[in-house]
């Protein structure tokens, strides 16, 4: 009798912190349910119909698929080229631009808090305050950044009117909201690495570089690969300063994939191919992710 019951004892104390953790994630799981898993389903039989927001939808299969891998939309093709072309020129300097903030926020010096959150301000600042405020600062000829060029004698070009120069406008803008982030993610990981294994370095004879080059990106790459692979999926995304500051133009130079499927969706009331766009952008963005997974095993250093 007093075996069974402490047996029973030993089972309930074995099953309550099981669900004690339950109460805890629970609401964060039931959450992304409700709001991110269950609402995907509709959209995939929007995505065999045409429907324009309003009426009743109309089944036709798979045809919003076969337009969209025919490459009978050409402003599909375009979209994607930008989508490309803004993700290889934002996800590098971005990872760069704040691995240098982090390094510089890394020294103890007087006043590095205040240096940390003025340059984390952007991140916590809305996009749209954000495209207004450059969007002025890249107009032509008035704009605080082609007066500042013009003191140092150049002529500055124009931003936001140049199919060329509008891309990368964006993208700067783009790295410059999202460097307060990196910074931090990145200062945690210069924070996490051995001050033993510097100072051993630094015995043998290695320069500051080489330590840095040697012992402190190796042990960052975990750092560094979470934020590739955060970069990428947020780029393939853009959406709300192409909107601001942009608009998808001039002509359409900066006309990224997520602006056109808002176009179609919101403008031309396309929404079953609008739906079948976000599940090619879904694909896209999961096999780029199980690539950067395959290729990280690759360079990606674990203690």
């Amino acid at each position: 009798m007093s075996v069974a019951l402490s047996s029973g004892v030993a089972r309930r104390r074995s099953v309550w912190p099981a669900i004690r953790g339950w109460l805890f994630i629970g609401p964060v799981v039931l959450g992304t349910l409700i709001f991110n898993i269950l609402p995907l389903f509709p959209t995939i039989y929007a995505s065999l119909t045409t429907w324009n927001g309003l009426g009743t939808p109309v089944w036709v299969g798979l045809a919003n698929y076969q337009k969209i891998f025919s490459g009978r939309d050409d402003v599909l093709l375009i979209s994607l080229k930008n989508t490309v072309v803004f993700t290889i020129g934002y996800v590098p300097v971005a990872i760069a631009v704040g691995l240098g903030l982090a390094l510089v926020a890394n020294q103890q010096l007087r006043g590095i808090v205040a240096f940390r959150a003025l340059f984390f301000l952007p991140v916590i600042t809305s996009v749209v305050a954000v495209g207004i405020v450059w969007r002025w600062i890249f107009s032509s000829p008035f704009g605080v950044m082609n007066w500042g060029l013009a003191q140092i004698g150049i002529n500055g070009p124009r931003w936001l009117g140049d199919p060329t120069w509008a891309m990368i406008a964006v993208i700067i803008v783009s790295v410059w909201q999202v460097m307060g982030y990196n910074m931090v993610i990145l200062l945690a990981g210069l924070q996490g690495v051995p001050q033993e294994l510097l100072e051993a370095a630094s015995i043998d004879g290695a320069g500051k570089f080489r330590r840095f080059w040697h012992v402190t990106v190796p042990l960052i790459t975990p750092t560094i690969f979470f934020l590739s692979i955060i970069a990428v999926i947020n780029s393939f995304q853009v959406f709300g300063l192409i909107y601001v500051m942009t608009g998808g133009g001039p002509g359409s130079s900066t006309n990224v994939y997520v602006y056109y499927l808002w176009k179609e969706a919101f403008q031309l009331r396309e929404m079953g191919y609008a739906a079948a766009m976000s599940w090619l952008l879904f694909l896209v963005i999961l096999g780029v992710t199980l690539i950067q997974w395959r290729l990280g095993k690759r360079w990606v250093h674990y203690q």
